[in-house]
């Protein structure tokens, strides 16, 4: 028999429905995965554990009474550390905050709990969801589950890694410019960004607000609609017979050939699922990337720096290095970021006139090792994922294959506005292979 904590969303609904399982029991099952498994790998940072059965418990009891919250009813999930919700302990990863109490829930949590999800605690974020590893910070980061020497990627640590290890279905993640896609990646999990705005932010610590978006991070792309239906009502009858996809194979070529290789056998996959490919041509991608460094190392210096003028002390060594880093860019440069920000978001509009979706990679590369950051500093990760933050499409992150027994994944972007559609081929392509049902071993 199945354990009840891996059964996608809409398996658990209806066994909560027919009344072959409680919510109770489904919060359970997820509390004894986390007592078994996150002591291996420390995506939790707070457990409410109490709180979670008691509202299990209330939720069996709406149910019982006729009274059906949707598609997430009783459905238990986690939450970084990056959203208020209220009673808990939210700190964003930093020791300035390590005091702090939310009063209030943000805008996703919220809806979260009226589409019928149960919280379980919160999970880790890199510190102000900035940069890391850094054993600096206020917590230790997670480890991956696919191989514990190795990170999970950030910003959405914690997030990630306790999808992987099979303790949750989904968790709220944020995404500024990958922190959802890519730790989905390195995870061997979904990831989506959805369109800008698409679900609403307040409540959520601001990093660069023009890039900042709520994520979605998930077992499956499957799973990931079920949540996004939920928290926006949003749905797609379109068949995926005939889809239209753009395969921006350029963005794949680079040091790392295995990631192309297995682009082109995703490319193949979704052929053979119904899609029409296309080879896009994209525009040149450094110029693209540097742009968004730009913004968003200039914009997180207006969210955060005075917790650095107040507390220096108790901030993280990389996060502090992050920071101060966006202290000298200048107004032209600025102003050239989003110029080139603008121009590219024209061209992907342009694109997407005539295409329903484009498919690039995720990460270049699979995660990189704990020890690669020992000198306590950054170390850049070739990914393809700010440029959606710029331009606001959405973007989902699935799995493709592994490198040396590591995940590695591939995006669906579409047009604005499309998310629907977008989960709805990532779930095509999940059916057609069976990269997204490979989980790490775990005792």
């Amino acid at each position: 028999m199945m354990h009840p904590a891996d059964l996608d969303i809409a398996a658990a609904a209806a066994a909560l429905r027919d009344g072959t399982l409680t919510s109770v029991a489904l919060v359970q099952a997820s509390l004894d995965r986390i007592a078994a498994r996150d002591p291996e790998i420390g995506a939790f940072v707070y457990l409410a554990a109490e709180d979670a059965l008691r509202a299990a418990a209330a939720t069996d009891a709406a149910l019982a009474a006729g009274h059906d919250l949707g598609s997430l009813h009783g459905i238990p999930c986690a939450v970084k550390d990056v959203f208020d919700v209220a009673g808990w302990p939210v700190r964003f990863g930093c020791g300035h905050f390590r005091e702090r109490v939310a009063e209030h829930s943000s805008e996703a949590v919220v809806a979260c709990i009226a589409a019928g999800a149960i919280p379980l605690g919160l999970v880790a974020t890199y510190e102000l969801a900035t940069v890391g590893p850094d054993r600096t910070s206020l917590y230790p980061q997670p480890r991956n589950p696919w191989r514990r020497d190795h990170v999970t990627g950030g910003s959405s640590s914690g997030s990630a890694a306790a999808i992987a290890s099979g303790m949750v279905r989904f968790a709220l993640g944020s995404d500024t410019g990958g922190s959802a896609r890519s730790p989905a990646a390195y995870c061997g999990v979904t990831g989506f960004k959805p369109t800008a705005e698409r679900i609403g932010k307040a409540g959520l610590m601001p990093l660069a607000p023009s890039m900042d978006q709520v994520g979605i991070l998930a077992s499956s792309a499957q799973d990931a609609a079920q949540v996004f239906g939920a928290l926006t009502g949003d749905s797609d009858e379109t068949p995926m017979a005939g889809a239209r996809v753009a395969y921006g194979r350029n963005w794949g070529e680079g040091d790392a050939p295995v990631i192309l290789s297995l682009l082109d056998d995703a490319a193949a996959a979704l052929s053979l699922a119904g899609a029409r490919i296309t080879v896009a041509d994209l525009p040149d991608y450094p110029s693209i990337e540097q742009a968004g460094a730009d913004i968003l190392l200039s914009e997180q210096v207006q969210s955060h720096w005075h917790v650095v003028e107040k507390d220096e002390a108790h901030v993280g060594k990389m996060a502090y290095a992050s920071l101060n880093s966006g202290i000298g860019i200048s107004p032209e440069t600025l102003a050239k970021a989003r110029a080139i920000a603008a121009a590219f978001t024209d061209e992907i509009d342009a694109l997407m006139s005539t295409q329903d979706a484009l498919i690039i990679p995720t990460t270049m590369t699979t995660a990189p090792l704990f020890s690669d950051f020992d000198t306590g500093g950054p170390v850049w990760t070739e990914m393809r994922t700010i440029p959606f933050n710029l331009s606001g499409h959405p973007a989902l992150s699935v799995p493709i294959g592994f490198s040396d027994g590591l995940p590695l994944a591939m995006q669906i972007v579409g047009a604005r506005g499309a998310d629907a559609l977008v989960l709805k081929i990532g779930a095509a392509f999940e059916a057609a292979t069976d990269h997204s049902a490979q989980r790490p071993y775990l005792a």
